[in-house]
Order: structure tokens, then C-alpha cells, then sequence
């Protein structure tokens, strides 16, 4: 298995609470601190982080005119519910 590549190293200031649990995860699992906040980096941008991007990005399409009109969505909505009520 091929070794990832790393960045230079970054200095970082931590609340001390945040610190005294990454410090009580990482003995626990036996794991560097870096490696802890590494794996919640990476949580947060397959969540949050991929969240904001998509939020951004639909912003870019809006502004470009790639959007719809909630009043024609909701119409559309509106004559589907009625079509499957009749």
C-alpha cells in the first residue's frame, strides 16, 4: 500500500476542552492526535464541507439562470396531487 501524501505541517490552536478529548480519544484508540483530528477533518467535509459546496454551487447556477421557479415547482406539485387524487 502506497503512502499518502502529507502537507507541510500546520500549527493549530485548540480550545483546551477540545484538546483533552482528542488527547483521551487518541489514548484510547491508541492513536497520534493528528490522527484523530485527520478522521474528524475528514467527517466533517464528507458532511458539512460537501454541504457548503453544493450550497455554493447552486448558488453559481441560480446566478447564471440554471434554476426554477419555486411558484412552478409548487404548481407542478399541486397538479400532480390532484392528478393522483382523481
Amino acid at each position: 500500500m502506497s503512502k499518502q501524501k502529507l502537507s507541510d505541517p500546520i500549527t493549530l490552536r485548540l480550545p483546551l476542552d477540545i484538546l483533552a478529548e482528542i488527547e483521551a480519544v487518541a489514548g484510547a484508540c491508541d492513536r497520534s492526535r493528528s490522527w484523530i483530528i485527520v478522521r474528524a477533518l475528514k467527517s466533517y467535509m464528507a458532511q458539512e464541507g460537501r454541504e457548503v459546496l453544493e450550497i455554493k454551487a447552486a448558488q453559481k447556477a441560480i446566478a447564471a439562470g440554471d434554476g426554477i421557479d419555486a411558484e412552478d415547482v409548487l404548481a407542478e406539485l399541486d397538479a400532480i396531487i390532484k392528478g393522483a387524487a382523481a
